[in-house]
């Protein structure tokens, strides 16, 4: 039954959703360097339909073996409760996803924190990540952001932070030297994930914190008052009007006119247009 549900997945990458799928995750690599000779990557896994996908997309690009790279698949179980461990256990498992699992006290810690838990969680599990990651050899850790996010994140910048930036495809990491973090799946729609994750019928984990563990599945109802979700509700509106509203958001942050913005920061170092006025 587990080999059978691999093969499934894998053909379908393969096969029903290689345009969607595979050809934007190859050309991410190859038009941002994802990918270098020599490379061992850490492809982080959280549980969701997002990692799990990247892990086999990146089974999938090994193949081809048009550059030499070992590849590590790493789960942190930051305090799960048993339920969920076993459901990501057993999704790689049946995906043919060798993972190496390794435990943390993240939940613990973030249970105490009553400002901004959510982005404390995530600034902590990124720490541990390259932690591990760097310990186990490797210099580059993978995470599964796509398309979607990365809209979401330019508007929401703009809309709560009333700032400009992106979600970079690939990062210097500034705690751990050497190290470097990478997102795959930059060029990806996340309505074509939902699309391969409900075609192999395949159930991922959706929202496991301490405040959320009930919650294995989409739940729209557990994460509405989020600002992310918020954002993504309106650029769904504004598409109705505008079919290229997407594919606007996203070459807007690589079509800044330097010569228009009022200022901007260079390396920390704030830039005013007055000082070349």
């Amino acid at each position: 039954m587990e080999q059978e549900k691999q093969k499934k997945a894998e053909d379908s990458i393969q096969r029903k959703y290689h345009r969607q799928l595979f050809s934007p995750f190859a050309r991410a690599c190859k038009t941002y360097q994802l990918i270098n000779e020599g490379d061992h990557i850490a492809v982080c896994i959280s549980g969701g339909k997002d990692s799990m996908l990247m892990a086999k997309l990146f089974q999938e690009i090994q193949k081809h073996k048009k550059v030499n790279f070992d590849l590590t698949f790493l789960v942190m179980d930051p305090g799960y409760n048993k339920e969920n461990r076993a459901l990501i256990e057993g999704n790689a498992k049946a995906l043919g996803i060798p993972v190496t699992v390794f435990e943390s006290i993240i939940f613990d810690a973030v249970d105490r924190i009553e400002k901004n838990p959510c982005y404390i969680c995530a600034r902590m599990r990124r720490g541990y990540l390259y932690k591990k990651a760097k310990e186990l050899g490797c210099n580059k850790i993978a995470l599964g952001h796509h398309y979607d996010d990365v809209i979401e994140t330019i508007l929401m910048g703009m809309l709560y932070g009333g700032q400009f930036q992106t979600m970079m495809p690939k990062l210097h990491s500034n705690n751990f030297e050497g190290m470097e973090l990478i997102r795959p799946m930059y060029l990806i729609r996340e309505n074509d994930i939902c699309a391969w994750r409900d075609h192999n019928e395949l159930r991922f984990l959706q929202c496991a914190c301490r405040f959320t563990e009930a919650c294995t599945e989409c739940r729209e109802d557990v994460t509405t008052s989020s600002k992310r979700l918020e954002t993504k509700k309106l650029i769904a509106k504004l598409k109705e009007e505008n079919p290229f509203v997407e594919a606007n958001i996203f070459k807007s942050a690589g079509n800044v006119n330097l010569s228009t913005i009022i200022a901007y920061k260079d390396n920390g170092v704030r830039k005013s247009f007055l000082d070349r006025y």
